[in-house]
């Protein structure tokens, strides 16, 4: 195991350094001068040696090798350049925002889990039921539903019944625990819905197809209490798929809530990526998506390690 894990990790290296290459080549061809965009911006004429002057200054001008040795000899030290906008290390300004962003999509995962475990469990066991109906209807609509619109429904439906907002905005989980809860479960809920429901159906398909193997009508044949069967032998095989899905969501969440931020007015890393886009500041887009990138691959690391202590038959060889 311990062998598998730490191969798994060098893996890692090779995956992010793919990441960091196409990114920088990629954002490279996207037009856009966030030069004469920054000396503009209010309003201001400036003269053509200006802008050039100011791009040299930033190693704009710089040719294209040499900026690609500086940005990538930076990597093995955490250093992701400076922003262009800013010219503020990229490192703390994403440092500032994702605790933020890593908040939500912890809060919307224990809210999910502890929706979607007993509604995809019910809707498998009572399967064609009046129940199953039902919990199947809420899932869909909960995929159906853009989580930016039900955040403003949520909104609009505190301010019709205590007439006022909900706490926009945020204090610091360590400054005020009650307050950054009350603000932070509003955007929680917009999005843990969806995710809930996505969790939920995986696991009532996984239910059903485990249930319907040979080993669990073996398990009954032998007389087995019917919890027996159901928890030690059916769940445990049923989580294999489930938590794969629950690692990706929120890898996802990290980067992915653009819009639920804006209308919670929070500043995560969602709203980073629009002002990096808005901006056209490529460093500090590079390191938004190389943090997001690396995410995803931690998660899944954890994920397949994770997968030996719910599934006992899973043996990792060299």
């Amino acid at each position: 195991m311990l062998k598998y894990a730490i191969k798994r990790i060098l893996l890692m290296i090779p995956t992010l350094l793919a990441v960091a290459v196409i990114v920088f080549l990629v954002l490279r061809v996207v037009p856009g001068d966030i030069v004469e965009l920054k000396l503009t911006a209010e309003g201001g004429e400036v003269s053509l040696e200006q802008i050039e002057a100011e791009k040299t200054r930033l190693g704009l001008n710089d040719p294209l090798h040499v900026q690609f040795i500086k940005y990538m000899s930076g990597l093995p030290r955490g250093d992701l350049g400076i922003s262009l906008w800013t010219e503020e290390p990229v490192s703390a300004e994403i440092a500032a925002r994702i605790g933020l962003s890593f908040e939500l999509a912890l809060l919307s995962t224990i809210l999910a889990v502890i929706i979607a475990f007993p509604l995809g469990t019910l809707s498998a066991l009572f399967r064609g039921t009046i129940l199953d109906y039902i919990i199947r209807i809420l899932t869909i609509g909960g995929i159906a539903v853009p989580s930016f619109w039900l955040g403003m429904l949520l909104i609009m439906l505190v301010l019709a019944t205590i007439g006022t907002l909900p706490p926009l905005g945020t204090v610091s989980l360590f400054a005020d625990p009650l307050v950054n809860l009350q603000q932070m479960i509003w955007p929680a809920i917009s999005v843990g819905y969806r995710y809930s429901s996505v969790v939920a159906r995986m696991l009532r398909s996984s239910i059903l197809e485990v249930l319907s193997e040979d080993y669990i009508r073996t398990a009954r044949a032998k007389g087995l209490y019917e919890k027996i069967v159901i928890v030690k032998h059916g769940m445990r095989n049923a989580l294999l798929p489930t938590v794969t899905v629950i690692g990706l969501e929120f890898a996802f969440l990290l980067g992915g809530l653009v819009v639920t931020e804006s209308v919670f007015n929070l500043n995560g890393i969602g709203k980073l990526f629009v002002d990096s886009v808005v901006r056209n500041d490529l460093n500090l887009l590079q390191g938004l998506v190389l943090t997001v990138a690396t995410a995803f691959v931690v998660v899944n690391l954890l994920i397949d390690l994770f997968y030996a202590a719910l599934d006992p038959r899973i043996r990792y060889q060299s």
